[in-house]
């Protein structure tokens, strides 16, 4: 450690807070890896969950687990106003979990207390206070979260320090301001950091902010500008509502910027920063849902250059639009190609893919003047990277064709099923050529893309096995032109079972066609990324 620096604690809140989050529920197992992946990132506390709360949380606190940087923590309310400690089974459920601190949650806007809790001011203080002495009794590292703090000071001052300062005074390692509602503006977080510093020194002050306003970064920040020490969020600011504080896009502030590193530093190492972007997708890869492409450090789009004079400036030198070396979160640079871009974007997106070709090469000014002819008619190659691929291979080399589509034919009828429900079936038929034979395979789906998927893949001779692993996981659908008449632009995204994902492009009136042609693109991606033998 840095003696000139000051220490900054970050705590992950994804396995708690971030199940807030509508449409997440996480199983035993997805716990298990992504607090081990929380652990190889460097974060030094991990809220597991509220023991007792459901069985999954209650079984991931039935042992202790063991971290190489993280400290296991507890999710919990105070005892109840009223009952001791050794009368409150929600409490002793916290006490007996296997774990090595314990974040605490409890009013502290009197609004709250008299309203939701239904107490005295003084009772929810007592119980802040025996509850946090109770850990503190039990050599567990306590913390005290002050929820609605920002809104409960502003409306009672002198009651919300009460209660932070209660925390403190019987031993609380942190005390947590809490931004709740996520409504505080990042000047009066500031602020009012500063003013309770004054009863509740910064190193035992932590921040926990809501995206409400979309401040919840900013708002962490000027915490720490207040004297904050303790950071919490979820990563990729998964969280109840609008998010929590994106732990993704804070570790590399801190890291990266000079105003924040100069002064800080945390317990991720450069090393460990590298892994950021993966921890950030494979959160996604959990969740069955796909990243954010245009997230800060982390998305696919955070480093990815369109204007083509941009693009120019960039493969002179990456800096001119850049503000941090990609490298340095896991991610990488892209040079897309698309109507917006010149010789530059297509040079610098072929040396990505490491097809070496001359600038002055002929071939260069033809993949360009293919690229903005497709992308006239609907084609949109910025973001479907491996059907550029493909078309820059077919440009640019010899690329084998594995397979010929001789034709193919998609039926849908609705009908009752044996058991009289009104179903729609798709059927497609699929004629290919593969390796000098004929084959014919049928396939059933939900649909019609479903079901040619199906059917194109269900025999592919010698290549079968390169492709089994193959999944369509997102289609997109986008309509171009108006009219009965209209251009119909599909967007697939597929995955391996090596945890590849790409994607591919197909335009035509016919939203099957579109479809089926972009199918096609992904499974000869598949084919020459994996080095299939050419027929």
């Amino acid at each position: 450690m840095n003696s000139r620096k000051e220490r900054l604690y970050l705590f992950d809140t994804t396995l708690r807070d971030g199940v807030q989050t509508v449409g997440v529920d996480f199983s035993l197992e997805d716990k298990l890896l992504i607090a081990d992946t929380l652990d190889s990132l460097g974060i030094d506390y991990i809220e597991g969950g509220y023991p007792g709360a459901n069985p999954v949380d209650t079984a991931f606190f039935s042992s202790a687990r063991v971290f190489k940087n993280a400290t296991f923590t507890a999710f919990g309310m105070t005892k109840r106003a009223g009952r001791s400690i050794s009368n409150d089974p929600g409490f002793q459920d916290i006490l007996q979990a296997e774990c090595e601190a314990t974040c605490l949650v409890a009013k502290s806007w009197d609004y709250h207390v008299r309203v939701a809790l239904g107490i005295t001011n003084e009772e929810n203080v007592v119980a802040i206070r025996e509850s946090v002495k109770a850990l503190v009794d039990a050599g567990r590292e306590a913390m005290l979260d002050c929820e609605h703090f920002f809104d409960g000071y502003k409306a009672n001052r002198d009651y919300a320090l009460a209660c932070a300062k209660a925390a403190y005074d019987e031993g609380a390692r942190w005390v947590v301001l809490c931004d709740t509602n996520g409504g505080t503006l990042p000047s009066e977080i500031e602020s009012i950091v500063c003013q309770v510093a004054e009863v509740v020194p910064g190193d035992r002050l932590g921040i926990h902010t809501h995206n409400d306003t979309e401040n919840a970064v900013a708002n962490t920040l000027a915490a720490i500008r207040a004297g904050a020490r303790q950071v919490q969020g979820t990563l990729n600011g998964l969280g109840e509502r609008c998010g929590n504080a994106n732990l993704t896009s804070i570790i590399p502030t801190l890291m990266l910027k000079s105003e924040f590193a100069d002064r800080f530093e945390i317990g991720v190492t450069p090393q460990q920063l590298r892994t950021l972007t993966h921890a950030s997708r494979l959160l996604d890869e959990i969740l069955n849902r796909a990243p954010d492409r245009h997230a800060p450090y982390v998305g696919e789009s955070a480093f990815a250059t369109k204007a083509g004079i941009h693009a120019s400036a960039i493969l002179k030198d990456p800096s001119t639009y850049e503000h941090i070396d990609p490298e340095l979160v896991g991610n990488q640079r892209r040079v897309l190609v698309s109507d917006q871009g010149g010789r530059s974007n297509i040079a610098g997106e072929l040396e990505r893919l490491g097809i070496e070709v001359a600038k002055d090469d002929a071939r260069l000014g033809r993949l360009l003047d293919e690229v903005k002819q497709r992308e006239a008619t609907g084609y949109a190659y910025e973001g479907a990277d491996a059907s550029f691929e493909l078309l820059a291979r077919r440009t640019l080399e010899n690329v084998p064709r594995f397979f010929e589509v001789d034709s193919f034919r998609v039926m849908v009828e609705r009908r009752h099923n044996a058991v009289g429900d009104l179903v729609t079936v798709s059927e497609a038929t699929v004629k290919v050529h593969v390796n000098g034979s004929t084959m014919m395979s049928v396939g059933e789906g939900n649909g019609p893309v479903n079901a040619l998927d199906t059917a194109l893949r269900k025999d592919l001779g010698k290549y079968q096995a390169y492709i089994d692993d193959l999944k369509l996981v997102d289609y997109k659908v986008r309509i171009l032109t108006g009219g009965t008449d209209a251009v119909t632009r599909v967007l697939v995204e597929s995955r391996d079972g090596k945890g590849n994902r790409w994607f591919t492009v197909g335009v035509s009136p016919n939203i099957v066609d579109a479809s089926f042609e972009a199918l096609l693109d992904s499974i000869n991606y598949k084919l020459i990324r994996d080095g299939a033998p050419a027929p």
